[in-house]
């Protein structure tokens, strides 16, 4: 035979008081109002009131018992309500908090991304100035040699080593 689980005893231990009580009031009415003339099992019963009495205060007893199983009952289930109502509010919260964590993630990220586009683009742009730079340098300097070859005066010659002198000074930076 397979045992019970305990929440199945539970169960039925929870119905217990209402049967009983149920089960007592059908007895006290049964000696209150039936006679042995109506009913031959009565003629065994004594004192039919006296034991109408005793029942009634058993079912009251009952009645007393009853009302605790089913407040517990009751109480259980508003506890279990609740608790169920606090962890999907914890679980939401949670879910929020992540949401949230993974917005702050993403625009971090997209801070950085901004930050390494901006930086590259200063770059770039250094890279073009120094270009251009070297270009107008270069640009001098050809202008200085062809005026010197059409040209060979001292003004020439001394335009022409001021900007090799340039070129010697910042050729490695260029």
């Amino acid at each position: 035979m397979k045992l019970l689980r305990p929440q199945r005893w539970l169960n039925f231990l929870s119905l217990l008081p209402g049967t009983i009580l149920t089960v007592l009031t059908i007895s006290v009415a049964f000696l209150r109002f039936y006679d042995e003339q109506d009913f031959s099992l009565l003629g065994y019963i004594t004192e039919p009131r006296t034991w109408s009495n005793r029942l009634t205060v058993a079912a009251l007893l009952v009645a007393v018992v009853n009302f605790g199983v089913e407040w517990n009952r009751r109480n259980r289930e508003t506890d279990r309500l609740a608790q169920t109502e606090q962890r999907r509010t914890e679980a939401e919260q949670r879910r929020h908090e992540e949401a949230a964590r993974a917005a702050d993630e993403r625009a971090a990220q997209d801070r950085r991304r901004a930050q390494e586009a901006a930086r590259a683009e200063n770059e770039r742009a250094q890279a073009r100035e120094r270009a251009a730079r070297r270009a107008r340098i270069e640009a001098r300097c050809r202008a200085a040699e062809i005026r010197f070859q059409l040209d060979p005066s001292l003004a020439n010659r001394r335009a022409l080593e001021a900007i090799l002198a340039v070129l010697q000074e910042y050729g490695e930076t260029f």
